[in-house]
This record gives structure tokens, C-alpha cells and sequence, in this order.
């Protein structure tokens, strides 16, 4: 069973001994939220650990399916972080009687989100492919939780996203253009989604990779990632990806 494998060195934490009083303060993020993390492998669990609780959140963890049940029938957690690979995720049947519907960091490929997140009732999901990137963790986190804190079932479903014949639908991460789904990864759907509500505005390159991965990355990786995303939204249609050279991309009007 192969465990959430961690990029390294860079994702290795800083020694909280050594940090001084702003970069202490750049760390506590997480302002104290209750975490569970289920990640079966001891040494990945131990180093996610570290970082989640020096970014400023209160974690507790869980190893098995029926683990995680337990944890979650015991206190309220705003977020879970899963490993897909977690044993005895059928434990996780139980869950649904829990009274709060946590969001979910999936540590998995895209195409497994629905065999752990409808388990958890969870609305907020997400998902980060392995070997994942610990900034890519933290940022991922925030934006989930910046979406949750309201009951689920008082909380407005969200509406789908459009431009043109282009759907996102952020509830089921899927998304169409006219009849035909989209097999986008979790970056690719991120970086559409970034295009689409700030649709006709020019991002730069360093925008949309903060967005996409929570820090700016070089070496070309926007541009194999618009190109990648480009040949799957534009593939069988007008193109609705543009390029402003010099400046970044945007999605929507003439190119």
C-alpha cells in the first residue's frame, strides 16, 4: 500500500527553535482550527504534523477508516486531510451520522475523489496528487476552509459556473464544454476555474501559479500547464484560452 510520498528536501519544515518572531507569526496561519489527519504511513503522517500544527492548526490523527469515524463522532473538525490509500475506508460509512459535514483535502488523483468524499457527506473538497508539495497542502487548506463554517444544509448549493458553452460545476469538480466532459486534473481544474471567474481580465503568469499551486513556480510550468488545459477545453471548438504575450493568459474574448 503506497503512502502520500512527499516531494524533498523543500518539504522539509523549519525548526521552530530557529524561527524568529515574524517568520513565526508568517507560520500560524491555521489560527488555531482542529485538523484530522488520515494518513496511514507514520513517517508521512509525522512530517505533515509538524507543518499543519507550525502553520498554526490544532491536529489530531486518525490511521485507519474506523479511526476516522471515531475521531470525527468525538469533536467537530473543519477539515479532513485523507490519504486515498488509507486502509478500511468502508469504516467510513459511519460517518454519515456525524452532525457537521467537515470539508476534505484528498491526497489522490482526481478520478478517486468519489470513493472517499460521498462517505463523508463532505460539500468542500478538494484534492492534491502525490508526491504532494507541502505548499501546495497549506494553500489547498485554506481555500477550503475559507468556504466552509456555515452548515451545510443552511448553505446555499453552489450555482455552476458559465462562459459560453463552457460549465464548471464546483459541487462534483467536473467540468463540460457543450456536450463533452472535461478529464481535467486538479490543477488544470483549478487553473480553468481561475480563467473563468475573472473571465476577459489577463493574469500573469505568476497570479495564476500562486493560485494554482499556492507559490510561483518557473521552468515553464504555466505555460505546459495552459497548453495542456488548452488542447482539452479547446479541442473541438472555438478557442477560448488566449494568450496576451508579454503579460499572461485570459479566458474569453478575441484572441
Amino acid at each position: 500500500m503506497s503512502a502520500p510520498t512527499l516531494e524533498s528536501p523543500r518539504t522539509v519544515p523549519p525548526d521552530p527553535r530557529v524561527l524568529d518572531g515574524g517568520e513565526r507569526r508568517r507560520l500560524a496561519r491555521g489560527g488555531g482550527e482542529h485538523l484530522l489527519l488520515a494518513v496511514a504511513d507514520q513517517a508521512a503522517a509525522e512530517l505533515l504534523t509538524v507543518t499543519l500544527e507550525l502553520a498554526g492548526y490544532r491536529v489530531a490523527a486518525a490511521d485507519t477508516g474506523a479511526g476516522v469515524a471515531r475521531r470525527l463522532t468525538e469533536r467537530p473538525y473543519r477539515l479532513v486531510v485523507a490519504d486515498m490509500d488509507l486502509p478500511g475506508l468502508a469504516e467510513l460509512e459511519g460517518a454519515g451520522a456525524v452532525a457537521y459535514r467537515p470539508a476534505v483535502l484528498l491526497l489522490a488523483g482526481c478520478d478517486e475523489l468519489p470513493g472517499l468524499v460521498p462517505r463523508l457527506g463532505a460539500v468542500e473538497r478538494d484534492c492534491v496528487t502525490k508526491p504532494v508539495r507541502i505548499a501546495e497542502v497549506l494553500a489547498r487548506i485554506q481555500v477550503l476552509l475559507r468556504g466552509t463554517g456555515v452548515p451545510e444544509d443552511t448553505r446555499p448549493r453552489a450555482a455552476a459556473l458559465h462562459y459560453a458553452d463552457l460549465v464548471l460545476d464546483d459541487v462534483t469538480c467536473r467540468a463540460r464544454r457543450g456536450g463533452r466532459v472535461l478529464d481535467l486534473t486538479p490543477a488544470e481544474y483549478r487553473l480553468l476555474r481561475h480563467l473563468l471567474v475573472n473571465a476577459r481580465t489577463v493574469l500573469s503568469k505568476e497570479r495564476i501559479s500562486r493560485h494554482v499551486w499556492g507559490e510561483f513556480r518557473g521552468d515553464n510550468a504555466i505555460e505546459q500547464l495552459v497548453s495542456r488545459l488548452r488542447r482539452k477545453v479547446d479541442r473541438e471548438g472555438p478557442a477560448l484560452i488566449h494568450t496576451r504575450r508579454g503579460f499572461g493568459y485570459r479566458l474569453g474574448g478575441t484572441s
